[in-house]
């Protein structure tokens, strides 16, 4: 091994066997010298990535890349799409400890969810009517004694008498719009047709007036309403009955009739490539931009870019913008601010056209205090649906806290959980602050040590997740926690939360603290690889380098942290303005650290919109200084958009970070690597700054140091047949200069000498501060991107070996 400061590639060679890898069941191994993660799932031990064939009915002639490699669906004008809802599992007849084989010492937290169950089948009818509260409260169309009309139901304990007023009776209500109260707090008003018409016109605000538990009136947004609107001169949010008239053509968004579905849901991917994204902040002109826009502009920039799944912030309905869509006030109300339900309807089944799952970004874990437009206090009581006194409160979040151990609130927030799925086609949940929702400290000013002794019983969690995967086979959740809660990603029927994914937070944090406090000489690559691959085993988990939390203002982004000022001066592209070393420095990197995140971070990736550009500055929402006088930004859009204009630009180098992203995403589709369950990390040296991953088929060698670039670097294998170079981060067209490169179309020949703990080894020329991968070379084709399917710098022979959307 020698330094060297003029690199010159040759034809060193490399292999990697072509073998059909089990997704799960394999259990670690660990070899001197090396560290290897192997992920097990449960669910199918007997599932394999299988080899695909280059033509899949796919002409490769005259179609654009994202109709090669991700085609869409075509069904006939006249085909409604209607799920299928499956069976309800029977309740276990074991003790709930079945996931203790995956790990002994979860022996001493058997608790589980079965009593629950019991109640709910004996009860209520079962779950499945159980979680189908909204045909039953809020407003509904229902026939009584043969009369046609409007119910409207609410449970509300507390309050002392409720009416319904609105448009409909211009806020003031007649005799006849006084509902009853049973014996159980429901509240209940029916409204008969008029001459045939319904009382309640569509679109038309309404309001529940209530006398409250102190004997106060307000008046309430009723809690299961299913639109909210604020007008653009008001303040507060108005409810609003939204029940179109007629139904319309499938697939076809019509003026006053509801959507109807027209394209099937995605299969479940294999591993999913998330891009989060936020429908509001989406377009690159300083506005809200709405459901329609997202469904024409979004839609296509995500499917070129190769993801297999949108995660959605902020649809339920939010009086405070600026919130995120953290602070929910109407659960069941798709946001009005970015259009009305059924606009929102049809960009999910465009959406499904294409091929991409959707997942929703939903709020079980507090809700907003704002009992003016939300839930909070709706009775006159802090207790309704949430623990009252301190319990009740968040106290860094400045929110609600719901009783899962309410009965009415485990009807509301199940029921909420199926709605989504059920009428909107949302395909699975990230569940935001699940660790909050597990624990009585919330995770705050805590350290998980690991003792199991830190966790209570998550029954909530448990049904939601039995609901929605028996209901809905192909939907897909994945929890947000912190704490590495034992079972937490294992089947609920094995005594386990639940959840198909925990998403790996710690990874954004490690690269946060890296840039902050460490130089490029000082990384440790075994700290880094340790943070990837901390995760439990047989649990399947989203990483991510990044993801909205490190946008935020006050916060940095990757690229942000990297480049910091130079983002504004020096991001011209070769001949068209100046550079710097700090941008030549931070392009490496980010693409670097991205590709070790997706190699080592999980079972599924996921990328926030804009990052994968490395989107300049900071996420900041319109904010009114008289509302937050200490840091309002006079309601400034600016801050608050995504610039696709940089990123479009030949002539800045934002667009070579978009393309790098690009291929290492169709990389994946080719050869399914984050799906695998082989994961081996054979050399994680701290001198060399130099890390060796074999994920899949493919072999990442990427060298992070700062200045030394390596000749006849050995590296260690685990197959004898020859390898190509796939994908190198040198290539012109990611801004490097190739001086490893596919290019050169080198045949990597791998020798029997043993390295690193493995039994097979080849060499090659490790440019600084680049990541090179090797494939088989029977799927490498250097050509590729040059033809018209291509990905640009992307080696990969017609699909793949593996291919899959």
């Amino acid at each position: 091994m020698k330094l060297c400061s003029a690199p010159s590639v040759g034809g060193k060679q490399v292999t990697r066997g072509l073998t059909r890898r089990n997704v799960i069941g394999i259990k670690p191994v660990h070899a001197a010298g090396s560290a290897r993660v192997s992920i097990a799932r449960a669910q199918a031990p007997e599932t394999e990535i299988t080899p695909s064939t280059p033509a899949q009915g796919i002409s490769s002639t005259s179609l654009a890349p994202e109709d090669y490699w991700s085609p869409g669906v075509e069904v006939a004008d006249s085909v409604e799409y209607k799920d299928e809802i499956g069976a309800l599992s029977p309740i276990p007849n074991h003790d709930g400890t079945d996931c203790f084989k995956w790990d002994k010492g979860l022996d001493s937290v058997g608790d589980h969810f079965r009593g629950i169950r019991e109640h709910i089948d004996k009860n209520e009818g079962g779950m499945e009517k159980f979680t189908e509260g909204w045909k039953i409260y809020g407003l509904n169309r229902k026939e009584v004694d043969g009369v046609s009309g409007i119910m409207y139901r609410e449970w509300a304990p507390g309050a002392k008498s409720m009416a319904l007023v609105g448009e409909f009776n211009n806020w003031t209500p007649a005799d006849h719009h006084w509902c009853t109260k049973n014996d159980f707090g429901v509240f209940e008003l029916f409204l008969p047709d008029v001459d045939g018409m319904s009382a309640i016109a569509h679109r038309s605000k309404i309001k529940a007036r209530v006398e409250l538990a102190s004997g106060e009136w307000a008046d309430r947004i009723p809690a299961w309403i299913k639109w909210a609107t604020q007008e653009w001169n008001e303040i507060q949010f108005n409810g609003v009955y939204y029940e179109p008239p007629e139904k319309g053509a499938p697939g076809v968004l019509e003026e006053n009739k509801s959507y109807t579905f027209k394209y099937p849901r995605p299969q479940k991917p294999r591993a999913l490539r998330i891009y989060e994204c936020h429908v509001g902040m989406s377009s690159a002109e300083p506005k809200i931009a709405s459901y329609s826009e997202f469904k024409l502009e979004m839609l296509p920039r995500i499917r070129k870019l190769g993801y297999n799944a949108i995660q959605i912030m902020a649809i339920q309905e939010h009086a405070y913008y600026a919130s995120f869509g953290y602070h929910v006030t109407n659960f069941f109300a798709a946001s009005s601010r970015f259009g009305s339900p059924d606009e929102l309807k049809a960009m999910i089944d465009e959406a499904h056209r294409l091929g991409l799952v959707v997942l929703m970004d939903i709020v079980h874990s507090h809700a907003s205090k704002n009992s003016n437009d939300g839930i909070s206090m709706f009775d006159g009581t802090d207790s309704q649906y949430f623990h009252s006194g301190a319990r009740g409160n968040h106290w860094m979040w400045d929110s609600r806290l719901f009783n899962y151990g309410n009965w009415e609130t485990l009807r509301f927030l199940l029921s909420n959980s199926r709605w989504w799925v059920d009428e909107y086609k949302f395909d699975g949940y990230r569940f935001d602050g699940v660790t909050s929702m597990m624990y009585h400290h919330h995770g705050l000013n805590y350290t998980f040590t690991g003792n199991y002794n830190e966790y209570f019983a998550c029954v909530y969690m448990m049904l939601v997740n039995n609901m929605l995967h028996d209901f809905y086979p192909q939907c897909i959740t994945v929890g947000e926690d912190v704490s590495g809660m034992p079972a937490f990603a294992r089947p609920w029927y094995e005594g386990g939360v639940g959840f198909d994914y925990r998403l790996q937070m710690a990874i954004a944090d490690k690269w946060i603290e890296i840039f902050k406090t460490r130089s490029d000489h000082e990384w440790d690559l075994g700290d880094i690889v340790h943070c990837l691959t901390n995760r439990r085993y047989a649990e399947a988990c989203v990483g991510y380098a990044e993801s909205h939390d490190q946008a935020l203002v006050g916060d940095k982004t990757i690229a942000f942290w990297l480049m910091d000022k130079d983002m504004y001066t020096n991001m011209n592209a070769p001949g068209f303005g100046s550079s710097s070393s700090v941008v030549d420095r931070g392009i490496a990197i980010h693409k670097m650290v991205r590709t070790i995140t997706i190699a080592l971070g999980g079972e599924s990736y996921l990328n926030f919109m804009g990052n994968e550009f490395g989107h300049p500055e900071w996420i900041d929402f319109p904010r009114v200084d008289s509302y937050d006088p200490s840091t309002g930004n006079h309601g400034s859009f600016d801050k608050c958009r995504r610039r696709w204009d940089l990123a479009d630009s030949p002539e800045l180098r934002y667009n070579t970070i978009q393309v790098w992203d690009r291929a290492m995403i169709h990389l994946d589709k080719a050869f399914g690597y984050v799906a695998t369950s082989h994961q081996w990390v054979s050399r994680q040296d701290n001198g060399d700054k130099v890390a060796v991953v074999e994920r899949g088929d493919l072999v990442f060698v990427f060298n992070f140091h700062p200045e030394n670039s390596y000749t006849d670097y050995r590296i260690g294998c685990n197959t004898d047949k020859d390898l190509k170079v796939v994908l190198s981060s040198d290539e012109e067209v990611f801004g490097g200069y190739r001086n490893i490169t596919k290019e050169s179309d080198a045949t990597f020949k791998v020798s029997n000498q043993q390295h690193d703990g493995r039994p097979y080894s080849f060499l090659s020329y490790l440019p600084s501060r680049t990541v090179c991968i090797y494939a088989p070379a029977d799927f490498c084709d250097k050509d590729a991107d040059k033809k018209a399917f291509g990905i640009p710098g992307l080696g990969v022979k017609e699909l793949g070996p593996y291919f899959q959307y």
